[in-house]
C-alpha cells in the first residue's frame, strides 16, 4: 500500500501461464498487470459512493520493456496517478522485481472517467482530484 501521493504497490505472483516460448513473461501478460494494479488501487483509495458512480476505460497504453521477468522472479507493481483533466487521468506504473528492486517494465496510460448510470465522460470529484491526482512534477524517485 501507499500514502495519497505515494506509489500504490501490488504483489504480483508470475503463473506458468505467463511464460511465453521465449522463457520470460509475455508482453500483453504486462498489460494485464497495469490494469490490475490500477483498479486495485482505485479500490483501495477511492471513497465508497465513487466507487459506485464511476468507471474508468483506457484511452492509451504505452509500455516500455526493459528487462525481462521470469518464472521465478517476485515482482510488484508500483503505480501512481500523474497529471489530470477533467476527463484524463494519466497513470503511471513500474513492474519491479522485488528482490533487487530493478525496473522490468514501465508503462503510461491515460484513463477517462465515465459515468455508470449514462456510460458518458464525466468529471470526478473533489475528493477523488485530491486523493489521486499529483502536480505534472512529482514522480516517485527513480530506481
Amino acid at each position: 500500500m501507499s500514502d495519497t501521493f505515494g506509489p500504490f504497490e501490488l504483489p504480483i505472483r508470475v503463473e506458468a501461464a505467463d511464460i511465453d516460448e521465449l522463457g520470460h513473461v509475455n508482453n500483453v501478460t504486462y498489460l494485464r498487470w497495469v490494469q490490475d494494479a490500477a483498479v486495485a488501487h482505485w479500490t483501495a483509495m477511492a471513497p465508497s459512493e465513487e466507487l459506485a458512480r464511476l468507471f474508468w476505460i483506457v484511452l492509451r497504453h504505452e509500455i516500455d520493456y526493459l528487462h525481462p521477468t521470469r518464472l521465478e522472479d517476485r515482482i510488484a507493481a508500483r503505480t501512481w496517478v500523474g497529471t489530470a483533466s477533467r476527463v484524463r487521468f494519466e497513470r503511471h506504473t513500474e513492474i519491479v522485481r522485488v528482490a533487487d528492486g530493478r525496473v522490468l517494465a514501465r508503462a503510461r496510460t491515460l484513463w477517462c472517467p465515465i459515468d455508470a448510470a449514462t456510460r458518458k465522460p464525466t468529471a470526478v470529484s473533489a475528493e477523488v482530484r485530491a486523493r489521486f491526482s499529483v502536480p505534472a512534477t512529482s514522480t516517485p524517485a527513480e530506481t
